[in-house]
């Protein structure tokens, strides 16, 4: 395909990466691949790992040569225009503003909107996550709208609590777990996105679709109780 390249990550690693731009038609066609790939269940594989625009495959060049994987992968990739098949859309509850939202007047001011608008036009989209990465189940998603984009913070923050949700850019996403970040903070959701004590420790999928819903502080406070009580 003439789309398609292969590139070769040392001898344990091919990377299968289409175009060189972030879209959705790519990241589906991304997805379709990965899901080919980890169907196979295949001995040599050991592991798929999707991103905005490419896969890479690692594999284990004792059972199988570069060759025969590159020749494998490519008969997937070939049938990898279909489209991917959709996860579910999980909704998000967040408080904006405050204590939770530090950054959200800022947002607004620089947008020139009211912090209610700011807030509306974030849980407007349905958002795709086109990956995960970053800290363990960070979501990188598409879809904001680009009148509420604003620049990272100029001095990162050193503690971010986890929940929290932010927009650097043309991006929107929220932070897993405590870590330092840049980030403008608009809300928090108190829902766990990782948690190494539950069987399935991330709660996002990439691939998957996340809309927003904003919640009050009361709702808010008392999800975070219900939290506690199962931890």
């Amino acid at each position: 395909m003439e789309n398609v390249r292969f590139l070769p990550c040392g001898d344990r690693a091919v990377t299968v990466e289409w175009g060189s731009t972030i879209d959705e038609n790519i990241n589906r066609q991304v997805h379709a691949f990965a899901r080919k790939v980890e169907g196979l269940s295949h001995p040599a594989i050991t592991e798929v790992v999707p991103t905005y625009r490419s896969a890479t495959v690692h594999y284990r060049p004792e059972v199988f040569s570069y060759e025969e994987l590159k020749h494998l992968l490519l008969s997937l990739a070939q049938g990898s225009t279909e489209e991917a098949e959709e996860l579910p859309v999980v909704e998000i509850p967040v408080c904006y503003g405050g204590e939770y939202g530090p950054d959200l007047l800022e947002v607004a001011q620089h947008c020139s909107l009211t912090p209610e608008e700011v807030i509306a036009r974030h849980t407007a989209p349905t958002y795709r996550i086109y990956m995960l990465g970053f800290t363990p189940g960070f979501p990188y998603l598409g879809g904001m709208d680009p009148s509420i984009a604003t620049p990272r913070r100029k001095e990162p923050r050193i503690h971010i609590p986890a929940g929290s949700v932010g927009i650097a850019g043309e991006q929107t996403g929220v932070y897993p777990i405590i870590s330092p970040g840049g980030w403008q903070l608009i809300g928090r959701t108190p829902l766990r996105l990782f948690d190494p004590q539950r069987e399935q420790p991330i709660l996002l999928s990439a691939g998957a679709g996340i809309r927003f819903v904003p919640i009050d502080e009361e709702t808010f406070r008392k999800m975070e109780e219900k939290k506690g009580e199962r931890a």
